[in-house]
């Protein structure tokens, strides 16, 4: 299907965005080494500014504080050491901030930063607090400027790329569009060509070419692509464009054909939905026959105890849990009335055999439908 009435329907009525913009677009090789393109950030803050006159609200995800970092220490490469890479990083997310702010500032607006780690994502009450925080930056005449805080994150806390702090970060303020400014000029199939339109991601991540990646950025196509399904999942538009192209943000706004543009699901999915199917990382995996799996996706059922043939993981009642079908492939998510002990004990069991196993009265359903969320649907 063309992209054409997609782009005009979505992204021109767009009210509310959020931009991601790589280390390579925000940066510079010279001779004496990486450098921060102020260039490149004034134009970039330039069409933000102009997208915010122009009554919309963006969050702009802003990668570069590595690069920016190996500038000023004279640094050749991207550093492989853990403390080193969060020094490095340290010190560019300063100079980083400055620039960006610098831009903002000559346009009569302030820059405001909100540094991230993957667990800030998985705490509902600091999910809200985030959210809230970028509203009230709007409000104050801001641009929230968002980052991973390398600083602080290790592996088990980190996105693994700033593509997937946008996607995030797009579902917990439920913007209307996600926007990945990239140094191609989308996603390209396996003949070279860009890819206009994207109805299934899933489809996408086995056609096209995913092993592109900048040298100082540490995503590439296979998180973009990631990226997108989860903000089309939840019902809202997606494109990977080229930020090198002049006013690149203002023509996609305007509806023009750059880029690859992601249609969303049918359904809009609410903030709590969002947070339970997309956000929080799921402490835990059931794995249901296929009269589960029947009951759940085509009849909007609980997930009842009688259906689970497996448990694994290590979770408490009120944590996220995936839940599989019989093939092994993802059907939701959702919050758990029991906690894995539990749970092992009453797996492909009725409900009224669950007092004699658990010792007292329980729920009838492991993950209510009020607290599932259906994936693919």
């Amino acid at each position: 299907m063309p992209s054409t009435p997609l782009r005009q329907n979505e992204l021109i009525n767009a009210k509310r965005l959020v931009v991601k913009v790589g280390s390579a677009l925000v940066t510079k090789q010279t001779d004496a080494g990486p450098g921060v393109d102020s260039s490149a950030i004034n134009r970039l803050m330039s069409q933000v500014i102009a997208l915010i006159e122009g009554g919309r609200e963006v969050v702009l995800v802003c990668s570069g504080a590595v690069a920016a970092g190996c500038a000023e220490l004279g640094l050749h490469e991207r550093p492989k050491d853990l403390a080193e890479l969060q020094a490095v990083a340290a010190i560019g997310q300063r100079r980083l901030m400055a620039l960006l702010h610098t831009a903002a500032k000559k346009r009569g607006y302030a820059a405001g930063q909100m540094l991230l780690t993957r667990g800030d994502f998985d705490d509902r009450v600091r999910f809200l607090n985030i959210r809230n925080c970028a509203a009230k930056l709007h409000e104050l005449g801001a641009v929230p400027v968002l980052n991973e805080n390398d600083t602080v994150a290790v592996e088990e806390l980190r996105f693994g790329d700033n593509d997937l702090l946008a996607a995030m970060m797009t579902n917990a303020m439920r913007a209307d569009a996600l926007i990945l400014l990239t140094s191609v000029d989308g996603l390209l199939d396996k003949d070279n060509n860009v890819i206009d339109r994207v109805d299934s991601v899933l489809d996408a991540q086995q056609h096209a070419r995913t092993g592109m990646k900048s040298s100082w950025g540490s995503g590439g196509i296979k998180t973009k692509l990631d990226a997108a399904r989860l903000v089309t999942e939840a019902g809202e538009v997606a494109v990977v464009a080229p930020g090198t192209k002049k006013d690149v943000l203002l023509k996609l706004m305007e509806g023009e054909k750059i880029g690859t543009v992601f249609a969303p699901a049918a359904r809009k999915m609410d903030s709590r939905q969002r947070w339970i199917g997309l956000t929080a990382r799921p402490a835990g995996t059931v794995s249901v026959d296929d009269g589960a799996s029947r009951a759940v996706r085509e009849r909007g059922k609980s997930l009842l105890a009688s259906g689970i043939t497996d448990v694994t993981g290590r979770f408490m009642r009120g944590d996220v849990l995936l839940v599989r079908d019989s093939q092994g492939k993802e059907l939701g998510r959702g919050l758990t009335n029991y906690s894995a002990d539990e749970l092992a004990l009453i797996k492909g069991k009725r409900s009224d055999q669950f007092a004699k196993l658990l010792g007292r009265e329980g729920y009838a359903a492991v993950i209510h439908r009020d607290n599932l969320v259906v994936l693919g649907a």
